[in-house]
């Protein structure tokens, strides 16, 4: 697929093309040989036509020029010592890898085509410094190629991808939206292979987190409030529209792209998802995928920041595209579905299927999510179900919590069963601090103010078990989830006292 280059980067370039280069002091100094210079002078600063047909009749000298041989080193060898000359020949590299679609393979058929290149990318630990920048985006041309080329493991391939992942991450950490877009648009070029996103995820702590840290602060709950991205200062490098954080649209696309991509291993991704929550959480604090679609403002909470609508049906069909990926695994259906439901995806997609869609792949994949979800959810949502939860005393965002349905047809019957055992015994679960699983208590509020809300008569019941007290004191606790589903439910409370 392909992706506008980065403005930043484009700038970057043609500004290093514009520079002199004093290459014959350079020949007189011995830093490069005069047939270096000869093969450069021929390809440098010439019609795109020239430059092919010149690089097509002798491919295999400028295989030995960039990457080095028997005629010789690399040129980055040779001028290692020199910035300017190693920038100006990578920005050429890239020239003639875009120009010439025959030297890829050539290059490639070297027996150690990265091997110049590889040292260059931590020569600065400054995310600006071009040289590291502009062989990232060398390397990513390559490794892209080579995926294709070479479609069975391969061990250079395999080295080469972790070290430029390693780089990207230290890019998509920057509170420079233009550097962090460089990074995304060179991960979605790299994610070819199943291989390449399986070494993708074995470095998630650097590559996944700070991906899942834009989308946070893309609805305004980044982890820092003093960075740029999240404080929303727009970086003098982006011209691109924002969403909350500073968080422009064209990143931000770029970053569910790159989700996309990776949900071609929904198999391998979706328990260690899990951990992240960001695909399906909806406290404050952590962004779902889901936000991202199409939804009426009235069924976001009102404390929760909501970003800018992506309006266009591609970013839809993306959306939809991923959660199919990852949610029709078998083995993921256990620890994702509860989490989708309890995000109101099946609402988003009710949403969804009364607006005028005309994608086929965007309808294909709405009716299957509809479809996956209408079948767990009519599974899960059971007295039954709900019941033994409870009772287990452990909560979790299954289906019945957030089904208005379920409380609707049940609420007086949890009250009244056992003699109330079931609202005791969440008063129980209420109880404990849950300092390792904030979210139990997240749920139990939930649940309180279902039942005031399907029940108001039974208020007192609830008071008499010291419910109402609890859920009060927990609009104080630490963590965002808690103190907004506590106030949901005295928010039920109140509004049945002034009545």
């Amino acid at each position: 697929m392909s992706l506008d280059p980065p403005p930043y980067l484009n700038s970057l370039q043609n500004n290093i093309r514009a520079r002199p280069i004093p290459w014959e002091g350079a020949v007189r100094a011995g830093t490069i040989t005069d047939n270096d210079l000869k093969k450069i002078k021929a390809v440098d600063k010439v019609r795109k036509e020239q430059r092919k047909q010149t690089v097509e009749s002798d491919a295999k000298a400028y295989q030995s020029l960039l990457i080095g041989g028997d005629q010789g080193k690399s040129v980055f060898e040779s001028a290692s010592k020199r910035a300017d000359m190693i920038q100006y020949m990578l920005v050429l590299t890239g020239d003639l890898i875009n120009d010439v679609p025959a030297l890829t393979p050539t290059l490639l058929e070297h027996s150690e085509p990265y091997k110049p290149f590889i040292p260059l990318l931590s020569q600065s630990n400054n995310p600006e410094d071009p040289i590291p920048l502009l062989t990232s985006s060398v390397l990513a041309s390559l490794l892209s190629s080579a995926q294709i080329q070479f479609p069975k493991s391969n061990a250079q391939l395999d080295t080469a991808l972790p070290k430029l992942y390693k780089y990207l991450s230290t890019l998509t950490k920057s509170q420079e939206s233009a550097l962090q877009d460089i990074a995304v648009q060179e991960y979605s070029a790299l994610l070819r292979t199943k291989k390449a996103r399986e070494l993708f995820w074995n470095q998630r702590e650097e590559t996944v987190s700070p991906l899942m840290d834009i989308l946070r602060a893309a609805v305004g709950a980044g982890k820092d409030s003093d960075s740029t991205m999240i404080s929303g200062a727009t970086s003098i490098r982006s011209g691109d529209a924002g969403l909350s954080g500073g968080v422009g649209l064209q990143l931000l696309y770029h970053v569910l792209l790159v989700i996309w991509q990776l949900s071609f291993e929904g198999s391998l991704v979706g328990t260690g998802l899990e951990r992240y929550s960001t695909p399906f959480q909806t406290t404050p604090s952590t962004p779902p995928l889901t936000l991202f679609l199409p939804q009426r403002t009235r069924n976001t909470p009102p404390l929760h920041p909501t970003p800018a609508p992506l309006p266009k049906e591609k970013t839809t069909r993306l959306l939809l595209s991923t959660l199919l990926n990852l949610l029709t695994p078998s083995q993921n259906r256990t620890t994702l579905l509860p989490l989708a439901t309890t995000a109101r995806l099946p609402a988003l997609l009710t949403n969804l299927k009364g607006r005028h869609l005309t994608d086929p792949d965007l309808l294909d994949d709405l009716k299957s999510l509809t479809d996956l979800l209408a079948e767990y959810t009519s599974s899960q949502t059971t007295f039954d179900e709900y019941s033994a939860e409870v009772l287990n005393g452990h909560l979790r965002w299954s289906p019945p919590h957030r089904d208005a349905a379920f409380w609707r047809d049940n609420a007086r019957r949890i009250l009244d069963e056992n003699a109330g055992e079931i609202p005791k015994k969440l008063a129980q679960i209420l109880g404990k601090a849950w300092e390792d699983d904030k979210k139990v208590l997240a749920i139990g509020c939930n649940d309180v103010g279902c039942l005031v809300k399907e029940a108001p008569e039974k208020r007192g019941q609830l008071e008499k078990i010291g419910l109402k007290a609890r859920v009060m004191e927990l609009m104080a606790d630490k963590d965002e989830g808690v103190r907004w589903e506590s106030l949901r439910a005295v928010g039920e409370w109140l509004r049945y006292s002034f009545e």
